[in-house]
């Protein structure tokens, strides 16, 4: 991928510092910056007085949360389609103090990347730049962050029914937020997290320049897989390797409410869920339901890939699972790329260009949170659990079984550290209609109660915490002594601060939960 960079003079810094306003100044600098005349940077500056500026903020936004008329705006939006625009972004921002959010898919679940409590901020929407090339012949691709997990789908399949990519299941999450901060899917099982699978990357650092894996060196390529590219610059670009898949895999989906059995089928489930083979995932999520007697109860919905035959399937679960009595009409073969439907809950029959689609079949005001679980919880536990999922009735929980790839590949790998000891990750998940802050304050105070309620089950010391799941409550760089990067990385914080430190030590990549620097006296530590 050949992309064209400039240099630029500092002297042009200077010579728009007279400007009457630093906004002003700001503008200017990002028009007088090089750039290709059939690209100039005018063409996609959005300022409030611009008739666009709402429909272009707004069309990223998955969290109707922050689409609230009190929610901070920013002084402007570069909608990046050319590299220099990123490094006039950098370069002008640096030089008059504006802080960058940098946006792909908008999905980041607290917002961080569109907005700002820092009167003078931007957005750097990735949107634009999403072109995406395979190579079957070497079995990789080169994807631009603001592509969507659903066009990278679409984009292998075209090229081959044998090949895939372990990425998330909900096809408009952008690209440059899920590979750089770890990226959670259904083969992890099989061939690990996204980032187990990238192996090249073209950054744009705190100095305007273009790096690959090469020039940028090999620790802050492996800061950038995993630890959240948007501390450490502008991720343009991965490239991805692609594993093979059969030509048909097989889905099931079924249904179990609470009857005399449910407690024992989650416990089996617990036990089974992370010893299948590498080729089997299955997810359980429990939410609870109209019983027909019209009081609420517990539901668990199973939901499976297996990279096999229907046959193989329905005869390992039959063996291994029977208390979930599934049937042989459960199981349904398709292509790879079929299942990606099939798991966003999509109707039989969908056409599989509707992956192209960047814009979500709903949106709504959501919460999220993440636990890590170590070992099954007893049966007393679970209907502890079930009898509080009841009383608040909305927090849906889900269960993504570990084992497998995961087990195998060292915590020190990537700056993901959750690897083998873990049984399940745990999504929390909330999600509701009605606008207003007061609203907003009980649902999301229905999702901190069910995660209080999860504390003797999960992870301690520190409570663990998924990246990709951003969530703002388990603290933030204004709280200082690492609140949170312990949380998100384990023993690799450590060496993702001092990557920081090296590369960007003014901090100017930054957000409530980005990576801080530290002084080399400060964090005497080695990077690995």
């Amino acid at each position: 991928m050949k992309i064209l960079t400039f240099s630029f003079s500092l002297s042009l810094l200077f010579c728009v510092a007279w400007h009457p306003s630093q906004y002003e100044a700001f503008f200017q600098c990002l028009e007088n910056y090089p750039q290709p005349s059939s690209s100039p940077i005018s063409d996609v500056l959005y300022t409030p007085d611009n008739s666009s500026f709402s429909s272009v903020l707004q069309a990223y936004i998955r969290n109707l949360r922050f689409n609230e008329s009190t929610t901070p705006k920013p002084r402007l939006i570069i909608a990046a389609s050319h590299v220099s625009h990123i490094q006039a972004a950098i370069v002008c921002a640096k030089a008059y103090d504006f802080q960058m959010r940098i946006r792909s898919g908008g999905h980041d679940y607290d917002g961080v990347s569109y907005v700002s409590e820092y009167q003078n901020f931007f957005v750097l929407d990735m949107s634009n730049l999403r072109a995406i090339s395979v190579s079957i012949e070497d079995e990789t691709a080169w994807v631009e962050c603001g592509a969507t997990l659903g066009e990278v789908y679409y984009r292998i399949a075209e090229k081959s029914n044998v090949h895939a990519f372990p990425a998330g299941v909900c096809p408009t999450v952008g690209v440059g937020g899920h590979f750089s901060a770890g990226g959670y899917g259904n083969m992890m099982r099989k061939y690990g997290l996204s980032v187990d699978n990238i192996v090249d990357a073209q950054l744009i650092d705190v100095n305007g320049g273009l790096l690959d894996r090469k020039s940028m060196g090999e620790d802050l390529f492996w800061a950038i897989t995993g630890g959240g590219g948007s501390s450490y610059g502008v991720v343009l670009s991965y490239k991805i390797k692609l594993p093979r898949v059969p030509p048909a895999v097989t889905v099931f989906r079924v249904r179990r409410t609470y009857d005399s059995d449910f407690t024992n089928l989650i416990y089996r489930y617990q036990e089974v869920a992370p010893n299948f083979p590498d080729e089997l995932f299955v997810r359980l999520t429990l939410d609870v339901v109209n019983s027909t007697s019209g009081r609420k109860t517990n539901r668990a919905t199973f939901r499976a890939l297996y990279l096999g035959s229907s046959k193989d399937l329905f005869s390992l679960a039959e063996a291994s699972f029977p208390e979930l009595g599934i049937q042989q009409k459960d199981c349904i073969e398709m292509s790879w790329v079929e299942s990606v439907l099939f798991w966003y809950d999509y109707p039989t029959g969908t056409p599989v260009d509707t992956l192209l689609s960047r814009v979500p079949p709903a949106l709504s005001y959501l919460k999220r949170k993440s636990d890590y679980v170590k070992k099954p919880m007893t049966k007393p536990g679970l209907e502890f659990i079930f009898k509080k999922m009841v009383e608040l009735q909305f927090p849906m929980l889900a269960f993504n079984p570990y084992g497998g790839q995961m087990a195998r590949i060292p915590p020190s790998a990537k700056p993901f550290p959750h690897r083998a000891g873990n049984l399940f990750k745990l999504q929390y998940v909330t999600n509701w209609n009605e606008g207003g802050i007061e609203v907003a304050n009980y649902y999301i105070n229905l999702t901190r109660a069910l995660h209080n309620h999860m504390t003797p089950f999960v992870s301690m010391n520190p409570r663990q915490a998924f990246l990709n799941y951003r969530d703002l409550d388990i603290g933030n760089n204004d709280d200082g002594r690492d609140s949170f990067g312990l949380k998100y990385f384990k023993d690799n914080y450590h060496r993702l601060v001092k990557i920081k430190t090296m590369v960007d030590p003014q901090d100017f990549f930054r957000n409530e939960q980005s990576i801080p620097p530290r002084t080399p006296e400060y964090y005497n530590l080695e990077v690995a």
